[in-house]
Order: C-alpha cells, then structure tokens, then sequence
C-alpha cells in the first residue's frame, strides 16, 4: 500500500502543475477527496519530491489568492440565473 500512496502524491502533483488545476478539480478528476488532494501534494509531496512540491506550492498559492474572485462570481451567476 506504501507504494501505492506515493504514487498518487506524485500523479496529483504532477496533474496540479501541469494544469494548474485547482484541489477540487483534481479530486474530482481522481476521484478521491479534497482531503486526501491536500494531505498528498502538501504533506507527503514535500518528502518524495522536494522540486514539484515548489511548484505545485506555487499552483496552490495562486489559486488560494484567487479564491475569493472565482466564489464572487460564482455568486453572481448563481443570481443571475434566478
């Protein structure tokens, strides 16, 4: 099983900064929780690869900052449509 899970941390990360996807979506392409997204490329990323782990940090940086523009509009469509 040890295998297995670093395997994946490496996939996700590897999927986060080619894409620069966004914890969601990832969870949702690999159909497995945000949670587990996280706790991979945050925690587990970091001892496997120290260099994607930089650059998937700076992917989730990102998109944390633009967090708060992509709920407001959200918002706005979800109002817009009513």
């Amino acid at each position: 099983m040890r295998g297995a899970v670093e395997e994946r941390a490496a996939m996700l990360g590897e999927y986060i900064k080619e894409n620069k996807a966004t914890v969601r979506a990832t969870a949702k392409k690999f159909h497995v929780s945000k949670s587990t997204v996280h706790k991979d490329v945050s925690e587990r990323l970091r001892y496997l690869d120290p260099q994607l782990y930089t650059e998937v940090k700076a992917v989730l940086e990102i998109n944390k900052a633009q967090r708060h523009i992509r709920g407001g509009l959200a918002t706005r469509k979800k109002y817009k449509n009513l």
